[in-house]
């Protein structure tokens, strides 16, 4: 029978349900908050693999249904995840894994499927929370239960569980998993928040999950499996002694070699080992011994004597080297290298047509900055095929993308898509802080006005025996046999990103003060080295990077612009080899690498939307000729008529002897009807030009003149019977046929 279980999160009740779908699975439950609803599973296999790791699978499932949404594919159905799902279920993943038993090989695979939307409360922390229960009452070994919340900080105060409107106005959203008694997992993005606050939002998170825990366990009793047996895969006494009797300390010698020849080193003993032990014990338990035997050693090396593999400090950063400006046509490019780590990023800049479009079951829309991570196989010098991105990359790139975005310039002062990509050219640990600390030159570097460098480092754990010590800037063979993967970005001023993993059941406090502390100072030393290089954003975008000026019409003139089925608007673009926006509010942004042709399309684009004014003088095209006058296009679609009596100072005898299709002339408006008719008058032109002449003869006496040719628009008088002298045209340059 379903039974339903609730508690009260925030100022909205979360619902639990078990027992009415998916019964099949080993564990299902039923997560709803708000009308947010998520349906997560969990299945285990029933054999033992032969690897070393956990095998466990998340699958982060959205359904566009959920949001009252047909997909927009061709084939309108659900495709490959979007990038929100990704980090969903590595958000859920990353919270999981630790709390399994040491040594369990089967495969379990979790799946979150979300049913239902109300674009206001974000699926992710359901997922975490469904993860868990479903875990709890299977007969899946689990250390659970765990919960989640998400804390945000609006108007001076911590907020639980925010909506995603409060999400748009709050300097923080960070997400905390825990169990009853430590933190298990962290992610958060920020703009620039102390260090302190970010303690007081993970207590604040933490106490809440208490609730959230204690309702899992009600359910675990009520409907809870008993846990199944499995065996561990261990390494005998008989082949860890046999290993260890051939090593005889030669493992602390090797872990303080440079990596290249530690690799190298390594790769002869495994060969040694094998050859001598081969034929008595399988090679996996040899080289599982062997394994163990270094991180056991390295584990001791540094909280028994404080000494980490490549003889640094635990609070030192290791050797950098910065520079920008390294790829001579990218729009910006930043080289940032920290030990054996080393990134290359570049900046592209666009106009904003380039935005990519956001279309998932929580959002729509259009976004302008983009950063995108690349993890070739040469970075660890490994040979392997190459092909998309997969979780590790979507993950890391959106981290160095949260830790950017709060110090990018705001789209009204910089109308420009901004896309960085981030290349790993050889990795020994935290290369996405790197790559944070790498975009950020690369932006400094193209020109885009960024508020202040951003900086990134890993934060490491090793503990033991009610002992532990932090490691500032890990490494890989301190990442791989370490506790923790704390990664702290920031400004001089605060955090904008954070993101912390651990591969045992949960850190305390204590631990994670300490952690941020240590990140602190060594955000401020590489962001003094970083601004030994470069410290301000260029004046000028590279010369290869796009120009886009912004220029504001009235809206109603929009039309006009863009023109029947868009017609106009594809003209100018062709004409002019530009690309062209329009927003909604008449802001047109044009872009173009080359100034003339902006500059053209600028003036098609006013003289287009300029409105006609009675008394202003305009040099239009002859467009049709009547027996009673000519008409003529003074703007864009701006017809008027010149009457045959406006067409000259003297009486013309035809429209023809005077103007022709196709010839410009200078006209001036006299009347705007009350239907919109334009009268126009080419006499008018003339007077005035007369008058201007007339003053300047009178005041030549005042104001002699250096000797010049001929005088425009003058020539000696040439009369005809009966018709008074006419005069050369100041369009035209011509006297009228017949003259």
């Amino acid at each position: 029978m379903p039974q339903i279980f609730q508690c009260m999160v925030g100022d909205r009740a979360l619902t639990i349900e078990v027992g009415k779908l998916a019964t099949q699975a080993n564990g299902a439950v039923t997560v709803r908050y708000g009308d947010t609803m998520v349906l997560v599973t969990a299945c285990v296999s029933s054999e033992l693999r032969g690897i070393d790791f956990l095998p466990l699978t998340v699958d982060y499932e959205e359904r566009h249904y959920a949001a009252g949404k047909i997909p927009g594919s061709f084939i309108r159905r659900e495709g490959r995840p979007s990038q929100d799902a990704i980090l969903a279920d590595r958000l859920t993943d990353r919270t999981l894994r630790p709390l399994f038993p040491k040594g369990f090989r089967n495969d379990v695979q979790v799946v979150i499927t979300v049913l239902s939307v109300d674009q206001e409360n974000d699926p992710d922390v359901l997922a975490i929370i469904g993860a868990s229960a479903a875990l709890s009452l299977s007969d899946i070994p689990f250390a659970g239960p765990v919960g989640a919340v998400r804390v945000g900080w609006l108007d001076g105060k911590l907020v639980l569980n925010p909506t995603f409107t409060q999400l748009n106005d709050s300097t923080l959203d960070l997400v905390i998993a825990g169990t009853s008694d430590a933190v298990v997992m962290v992610e958060a993005g920020a703009k620039e928040v102390a260090e302190s606050l970010m303690i007081d939002a993970m207590k604040f998170g933490q106490e809440a999950v208490q609730g959230i825990i204690r309702l899992q366990r009600q359910i675990q009793e009520a409907c809870g499996k008993p846990k199944m047996d499995f065996t561990v895969s261990e390494v005998g006494p008989e082949v860890e002694g046999a290993v260890s009797s051939i090593l005889e300390g030669r493992l602390a010698e090797l872990i303080y070699k440079p990596r290249a020849e530690r690799e190298e080193a390594l790769s002869a003993l495994k060969e040694e080992l094998s050859q001598k032990l081969g034929e008595s014990f399988p090679l996996p338990a040899i080289l599982s011994a062997l394994e163990s035997r270094l991180k056991a050693d390295l584990r001791s090396q540094i909280l028994e004597k404080g000494g980490r593999a490549d003889g640094r400090q635990l609070t030192e950063v290791r050797p950098i080297d910065i520079e920008v400006g390294f790829l001579p046509r990218t729009h910006g490019s930043g080289l940032f290298t920290r030990g054996g780590t080393q990134v290359v990023t570049t900046a592209t800049l666009g106009s904003v047509k380039k935005e990519q479009l956001i279309d998932t079951i929580a959002q729509e829309g259009t976004k302008r900055f983009m950063h995108h991570y690349n993890f070739p196989p040469y970075s660890v010098g490994e040979v392997r095929r190459i092909v998309g991105p997969g979780r590790r990359e979507i993950g890391h790139g959106a981290l160095v993308e949260r830790a950017l975005a709060p110090v990018l310039p705001s789209e009204e002062d910089f109308p420009y898509t901004i896309r960085l990509v981030s290349e790993v050219l050889s990795s020994n640990g935290s290369t996405s802080m790197a790559s944070v600390c790498a975009s950020s030159l690369s932006l400094m570097d193209g020109g885009v006005p960024i508020k202040t460098s951003v900086a990134g480092v890993a934060m490491g754990l090793i503990s033991g025996d009610d002992r532990y010590v932090v490691l500032t800037d890990i490494e890989g063979l301190e990442d791989a046999y370490g506790d923790m993967d704390f990664k702290v970005a920031g400004t001089a001023q605060g955090i904008t990103a954070l993101q912390m993993d651990t591969k045992i059941k949960g850190l305390s406090y204590e631990a994670i003060e300490r952690a941020l502390s240590q990140a602190h100072d060594a955000r401020l030393f590489i962001l003094d080295r970083m601004n030994q290089t470069i410290s301000s954003s260029r004046p000028e975008l590279s010369k290869y990077a796009p120009r886009v000026y912004k220029i504001t019409i009235d809206p109603d003139r929009i039309g006009t612009v863009i023109g029947p089925g868009g017609k106009m608007i594809r003209s100018i673009i062709e004409e002019t080899k530009t690309t062209i926006d329009i927003e909604n509010d008449g802001t047109v942004l044009i872009g173009s690498v080359n100034e003339e042709g902006a500059q053209r399309a600028i003036k098609i684009i006013e003289s287009l939307t300029r409105e006609v004014e009675v008394g202003v003088t305009y040099t239009g095209r002859v467009t049709r000729v009547t027996n009673f006058g000519a008409f003529v296009e003074i703007l864009p679609g701006k017809e008027g008529l010149v009457h045959i009596s406006e067409l000259a100072d003297y009486r013309v005898p035809s429209v023809e002897e005077v103007v022709k299709v196709g010839d410009e002339i200078m006209v001036m408006v006299t009347e705007i009807d009350r239907m919109g008719r334009i009268n126009l008058s080419r006499r008018a032109v003339f007077q005035g030009l007369s008058k201007v002449a007339r003053v300047r003869d009178t005041l030549a006496p005042s104001f002699p003149r250096k000797p010049q040719g001929p005088r425009p628009f003058r020539r000696e008088e040439e009369r005809r019977p009966g018709g008074p002298a006419p005069r050369r045209y100041p369009d035209r340059g011509r006297k009228p046929p017949g003259g």
